[in-house]
Parts: structure tokens; C-alpha cells; sequence
């Protein structure tokens, strides 16, 4: 099957007014920073081997770039890095740096291709955080940058921040960067997440006009936009978008990368010629590696998304099974996620145990044996507080068909 028979589009995604607006790169990239930022949300620690095994499971996805790390951390980073490099797994390997040579010097010798090397972009962030000036930032970023280009990496300018700064402040640094020192690319940096939808198509027009170069979008997730902000800097030409696994990071996480991908060619038509159903496989994974759950309705690879315990949407699914993408967002096989699933609780209805005595092969034609069952699943469902397994539902099956023979 197709790929794009698997969904429904929205035909007001396709109206003329709406395609005029968008200005998607000709070849859009997925930066994974799972490996570092990812890795500062709190409490979370990956082993060396724990690395390895994440840089090859996003490579098996077809991740475009992945940020392996930052060696000036410690010689452990370090040696993870090299180790990602040296195992050739397709994804460019970038690595990260401050604006200080010595760490620019291990990630050339890390054998990394490129580095996104940071620096704070404002005013008050650069005074008040680092105690600097405006000039000194500016200083740095040019001697960095310049010295990255010696080492002969790929050089992302990622000014940290940069959404809060004043924006005669964030040009001023940025145009001295291209000018006296260097980039290959340009971060647009919401590090604290507060770039409105509104106003970030408006931050990548004016980043590509000032200088010409790729722009790479990085949204944190703390007021819920991570993702859309992430779509909405790539419909405006952003040409990289930043992510993470099912949005692991620092505070509330950055965009999730499968959220973004997914987005692209749902709504937009956009491939990122990824494997698309080793999405779900691959955040179960990565998530255990972490040891850290996933939320249960976490768009995409929440492990609850595909079931259905409302009796309306069961019957909806009971009229809709020759074509379920009637009322699906998409069909689940395409990211690997399994379901759909009727399941029981509370909320169920007739057509949900019409449904599960099919699965078991149960025969009942009865109208009033079927809504005795049903109440006893309610019962049950709203004492435990859980929804009720199909194993006890035939439990209760077997029950109320002798009550009532």
C-alpha cells in the first residue's frame, strides 16, 4: 500500500489561499539532538553504550543529522562521539561546542563534520547570566566561528536566546558573525520556548534576509509549541529543524521530531523520505534506554493513542472497518503503532461488546443480554477506576449468559 492512501487529508490544508502562504526548502533536514540536549532533562544519563545504540537506532529511522554530543563535557562525551563517527551509520554527525577554541579542537578531532557552536544572544541574558558585554559575545562568536572554518567543519552559529533578545541586538551580533567571522548556517534558537506561532515565520524571513544562509530551527516545548513552531519555521524556509525523540529535554523538552516528520506529510505533503513505521519501535526503544515512560496519549508513540473505549467511536469503527481512516488520524500501521484497539471501560457502549464477543467469538443476539454485559463492564470499569481486560470480559461473558439460560 502507498504510503499517502493511509490518511485523510483536511482539503482546507490544500486550499490555494493557504499553499500560497508556504515556502518549504526544496530538501528539508532533521537535526536529532536527543544525544545532548535531550540528555539535560533532568535525571536523564546515557552510557556509552546507550549512545551508540540510540545513534543507530535513528539511524535505521533515516534521521538526516544527529548532534552526538558535546566532547568538552567530559572524555567520556568525547569518546562517545568519535565512537558515532567511527561507525559510519549513515546520518552526518555534528557535535557541539561554546565559542571557545579548545572545544572547537575536540570536536574537529572527534572526527565530526560539523559543529553548532553556541553563544548567548541577549543583552540581558549575556550580562546578568555570563557577565559579559554585548562586544564581548561578538567578539567571541567572530573568533570561533572563524577558527571552526580553520578546523574545516561545517559551522552552525546558534545564538542561544535569541528569541528574547532585542532584535537590533540579535542582528547586530549575527551580522558581525557573517561578516568578520563565519557561518554555513544559522540557528533560530527559542531556547526558552517563547516564540509565539505568530511571530517565528516573521524571525526566518528576517534571518534569511539579513544573511543569506540556511536557517536552523530549535523550539523548546514549554508553552505546548515545540512542534508547531517547528512547521511553521519550515513552511517560512527554514531549511533544518532541531528535534528530539518524542520531545526528551530539558524543562518541558524540545520538538519531537516524529511530531514534525509526521506533520510534513499528513498535512503538507512533505517526504522526508524517513521509515515512518519504525517511529513507534524506535521511541519504545529509546524511551527504555532512558528509563523513562512515555506519556500514555503522547501523540504518536503514546502506547494508548490507538484504543478506542468510547461506545460512539466503537460504533463509528463497527461502521467504518472496510475504511477506518473515516475516523482515524491516520492508519496506525503506518508509524508501526499497533490498533486500532476496541477496549472496555466506563465510557463503552453496545458496539464496543458487540465488538469484543466477535473477537472471542461469542454469539449473542440478544438486545437485553448485551446491555446486562454492558452494565457489568461500567460497574466494574468505574470500581477499579481501569479499563477491563478481554480475558475478564469473557469472564463476565460466561456470567451473565448462564444468569440468563
Amino acid at each position: 500500500m502507498r504510503t499517502e492512501t493511509l490518511w485523510l487529508n483536511s482539503p482546507w490544508n490544500n486550499a490555494e489561499e493557504v499553499r500560497q502562504q508556504l515556502n518549504f526548502a526544496e530538501k528539508i533536514q532533521l537535526h536529532d539532538v536527543t544525544l545532548r540536549d535531550g540528555e539535560q532533562q533532568a535525571g536523564l544519563v546515557f552510557s556509552h553504550d546507550d549512545k551508540i545504540a540510540i545513534a543507530e537506532r535513528l539511524a535505521e529511522v533515516g534521521i538526516h543529522r544527529i548532534e552526538a554530543g558535546m566532547p568538552a563535557v567530559s572524555a567520556a562525551d568525547a569518546k562517545a562521539v568519535a565512537d558515532i563517527v567511527k561507525r559510519n551509520l549513515g546520518p552526518k554527525i555534528f557535535s557541539f561546542a561554546r565559542c571557545m577554541k579548545a572545544d572547537i579542537d575536540k570536536v574537529a578531532d572527534s572526527g565530526a563534520e560539523g559543529v553548532v557552536i553556541e553563544i548567548p544572544a541577549s543583552r540581558r541574558f549575556i550580562e546578568r547570566a555570563y557577565g559579559w558585554t554585548l562586544e564581548k559575545a561578538i567578539a567571541l562568536s567572530v573568533e570561533a566561528t572563524s577558527y571552526a572554518r580553520e578546523r574545516g567543519l561545517y559551522t552552525v552559529f546558534f545564538p542561544i536566546d535569541g528569541s528574547r533578545a532585542q532584535f537590533d541586538d540579535f542582528m547586530q551580533i549575527v551580522t558581525a558573525v557573517a561578516k568578520d567571522g563565519h557561518m554555513d548556517a544559522l540557528g533560530c534558537v527559542d531556547t526558552m520556548g517563547v516564540l509565539s506561532p505568530s511571530s517565528i515565520s516573521f524571525a526566518i524571513r528576517k534571518m534569511k534576509q539579513a544573511t543569506g544562509k540556511p536557517i536552523e530551527v530549535h523550539c523548546h516545548d514549554d508553552f505546548g509549541m515545540g512542534s508547531a513552531n517547528t512547521l511553521l519555521a519550515l513552511a517560512a524556509g527554514a531549511d533544518v529543524a532541531h528535534t528530539t525523540v518524542s520531545s526528551l529535554g530539558e524543562r518541558s523538552g524540545n520538538a519531537s521530531y516524529e511530531e514534525v516528520a509526521l506533520s510534513l506529510l499528513c498535512m503538507y505533503g512533505v517526504n522526508l523520505g524517513l521509515q515512518y513505521d519504525k517511529f513507534y519501535e524506535t521511541a519504545q526503544a529509546i524511551r527504555k534506554i532512558a528509563g523513562i515512560e512515555d506519556r500514555p496519549n503522547r501523540p504518536i508513540t503514546g502506547p494508548c493513542i490507538s484504543q478506542i473505549e468510547s461506545g460512539i467511536i466503537a460504533g463509528w469503527y463497527k461502521n467504518c472497518q472496510d475504511d477506518p481512516r473515516e475516523i482515524l488520524p491516520y492508519l496506525y500501521q503506518l508509524t508501526g503503532h499497533p490498533g486500532p484497539e476496541i477496549v472496555l471501560g466506563k465510557s463503552s457502549g453496545i458496539a464496543s461488546i458487540e465488538l469484543a464477543l466477535d473477537k472471542l467469538g461469542l454469539e449473542c443476539s440478544s438486545k437485553e443480554i448485551k446491555r446486562e454485559l454492558l452494565d457489568e463492564v461500567k460497574t466494574l470499569s468505574a470500581e477499579r477506576k481501569a479499563l477491563i481486560s478481554l480475558d475478564e470480559f469473557q469472564i463476565l461473558a460466561q456470567k451473565v449468559f448462564a444468569r440468563n439460560h
